[in-house]
């Protein structure tokens, strides 16, 4: 039998898609080997050819697992936008500011289509870029940026396009739920499995964007502009890591019905007046064991996304990895080809014209309604309970439910955790208020909200 992923290629006469690559990391060699083992089928389905015309790096002696030598080298990465024999530049370099966002507008100044993983340059500078790209009529993809090789930002941009989003929801950050599980399957506190994700590859060896949240911030800021139609207002997530969960909070969690996972939210919230705003917020929530985003474990990524006519849509996979974020970035390379011809490479970002985005104000968080998980380090000694019921009482925040246990190692400190019925948030920050500079605290407070329908 004939090969007929070979025959169709060579009916291909449509000339090649040229591409530039900048940064070989652990995703850049991934798209070498994706490019080249895929070639025939990338070709039938982009209805051309892929070629790799140039690549550039910091080092060029490194080895990478890759054969560079098909390519061309550039030591330059920030010209290689201005060579003629590229028509895509991909930028996989990493950095809000620097070289990537010197390559990106170099790309699109020079009329060249841009592809990138980079989050944070998409979440500091996407609102720009966009708008010159749309002036320069170039396309520019980012689908590897939020999720690794989730279709996520295809799926929003695309198929709930007809829906009005009314929230968006998940988990965003790879490092953090693998530590999360991991504490939450071997009872082995924060910095404990933090270092052993670090000696599997699974966190930097500075973590702090992953554990702080901000790489999930960077993430949701993306999705939110998207659903929303909003101007990427990264400054404005609310946002609070997972540092200092204790391996008592996991297991008061579990106890309770609940597991402990870091959650990026966005939703179009009016406050109390009516006025619109964009609520956004990363922060460690309990979910309930009965919700399909306690069951996604180690390094994988989940998003939710609720539409008024799709209902809710579960979009779930591996968040990062050389494969997964390698077939984001060359399925972004495959849309730019196949609209070579039509005019679809063009078409905008964040699925309107930027001048079409709003400026939502953040939305207030005081009148959001919900259950919370509140925990305290304080004395061992007699009236500290009554103390913290005394503040939620005068606060207005009902206790559905308190346990206090002793911390082991840390004589004289014991744990407090309580989980509150319904209440307004600002109820809660007021209690808190009430307790800033108590005596009887050894440690400052931990919220966690408690995720429902």
């Amino acid at each position: 039998m004939a090969d007929t992923s070979t025959s169709n290629l060579a009916k291909t006469t449509k000339p090649p898609l040229r591409i530039a690559l900048a940064g070989l990391g652990t995703v850049g060699a991934g798209v070498i080997k994706l490019v080249e083992a895929n070639a025939a089928l990338i070709a039938r389905r982009a209805g051309r050819p892929i070629h790799i015309t140039v690549v550039s790096a910091r080092d060029r002696g490194k080895d990478r697992g890759v054969d560079l030598s098909p390519y061309a080298w550039e030591d330059d990465m920030t010209g290689i936008a201005a060579r003629d024999d590229v028509d895509v530049v991909v930028e996989l370099v990493g950095g809000s500011d620097g070289p990537a966002l010197t390559l990106a507008r170099n790309a699109i100044r020079h009329g060249k289509a841009l592809v990138t993983a980079n989050k944070a340059m998409i979440a500091h500078h996407g609102m720009e870029l966009a708008a010159a790209a749309e002036t320069a009529r170039v396309a520019l993809r980012f689908e590897a940026a939020v999720a690794g090789g989730i279709p996520v930002i295809k799926g929003l941009r695309e198929g709930a396009a007809a829906n009005q989003i009314e929230r968006v929801y998940g988990i965003l950050n790879g490092t953090c739920n693998y530590i999360l599980s991991t504490m939450e399957d071997t009872g082995r506190d924060f910095v404990e499995v933090l270092a052993e994700a670090q000696a599997m590859g699974y966190a930097e060896a500075d973590p702090t964007f992953d554990i702080e949240g901000i790489d999930a911030a960077h993430k949701l800021s993306i999705l939110s502009a998207i659903a929303f139609g909003a101007q990427i207002d990264f400054a404005s997530v609310e946002t609070t890591g997972i540092s200092r969960i204790l391996a008592a909070d996991i297991a008061q969690a579990d106890a309770l019905g609940y597991c402990i996972r870091l959650i990026g939210m966005a939703e179009a919230d009016a406050g109390p007046d009516g006025t619109p705003g964009l609520f956004q917020r990363v922060q460690p929530h309990l979910v309930p064991l009965d919700n399909l985003l306690a069951h996604v474990d180690g390094p994988t990524n989940a998003v939710v996304v609720e539409g008024n006519f799709s209902g809710r849509l579960l979009f779930q996979g591996p968040g990062a990895g050389d494969g997964p974020t390698a077939s984001a970035v060359v399925a972004d390379i495959i849309d730019i080809a196949r609209g070579m011809d039509t005019g679809f490479e063009a078409d905008m970002a964040f699925s309107i014209p930027v001048s079409g985005l709003e400026a939502m104000p953040p939305a207030p968080l005081g009148h959001r309604l919900g259950r919370a998980y509140i925990r305290f380090i304080v004395a061992d000694r007699p009236g500290v309970l009554a103390e913290i019921t005394a503040a939620m009482r005068d606060a207005g925040v009902s206790i559905e439910s308190l346990i206090q246990k002793g911390r082991a190692g840390d004589a004289g400190a014991v744990m407090v955790a309580m989980v509150t019925h319904e209440v307004r948030e600002a109820a809660v920050t007021e209690a808190l208020r009430l307790l800033d500079g108590s005596p009887s605290l050894a440690a400052a407070p931990l919220v966690m909200q408690i995720l429902g329908d």
